[in-house]
């Protein structure tokens, strides 16, 4: 009879511990498939693409051991560009190395084997493009995008905040599936006290709005 009680105790003790697993196993899903907080969401890593050619950029196409064939030259608003024996060549939406390896293959009908390299040395001001810096920074401006752009490099361009900025209330703008969202940032925290944690990577078309202290 003894027996009887301990295989049923155990038994019970063993359905415990199983159903404390169980429960245990489906809350830890459930924090896994939770969405992302707002805070969370914007210190999530940017996604790092190579620049896409826009129309109103200035490329500098060089060719190896052809200098007359090397040219300075704007993309046009069609988006295309021409150079000494290549004609209406599409450049927009493409990246700076894409493009000169299209050039090098309209270029093997006149040249042997060419060697073309694309190098942007001016950026025109397509907003999808830009990072825009609005409110209490000491030079707010409009940013060319850098791959890889972070809230800290931002700062430093527009040279930090103003003497009467709330830079812990500020706030970036993202537009997301075509609806805008607006997320906080810790730029005193990040600027002031240190606080790495309060980096964070910023996306093309990115707006950062700084408020004036109300005190």
């Amino acid at each position: 009879m003894k027996n009887n009680k301990n295989i049923c105790g155990f038994c019970f003790s063993s359905g415990l511990w199983m159903a404390i697993i169980l429960v245990m196993m489906v809350l830890i899903a459930g924090c896994a498939q939770r969405p992302l907080a707002e805070e969370e969401f914007v210190r999530q890593p940017a996604p790092i693409e190579d620049y896409q050619i826009q129309p109103g950029d200035l490329l500098d196409v060089f060719v190896w051991r052809n200098p007359e064939v090397s040219v300075n030259v704007k993309v046009r608003p069609d988006g295309k560009v021409s150079t000494p024996l290549v004609e209406d060549m599409a450049a927009t939406g493409k990246t700076p190395t894409q493009l000169a390896r299209d050039v090098e293959q309209a270029l093997k009908k006149f040249i042997r084997d060419p060697m073309v390299t694309v190098i942007i040395k001016g950026f025109s001001q397509d907003i999808r493009q830009t990072i825009r810096v609005i409110g209490a920074a000491t030079r707010p401006q409009v940013l060319q995008y850098r791959k890889g752009m972070s809230l800290l490099d931002v700062m430093i361009d527009v040279g930090g905040l103003s003497d009467y900025a709330a830079g812990n209330r500020a706030n970036i703008v993202r537009e997301i599936d075509g609806t805008q969202r607006e997320f906080p940032v810790r730029l005193e925290d990040l600027l002031i006290d240190g606080d790495i944690s309060a980096n964070v990577n910023l996306l093309p078309g990115d707006i950062l709005i700084i408020p004036e202290s109300v005190f």
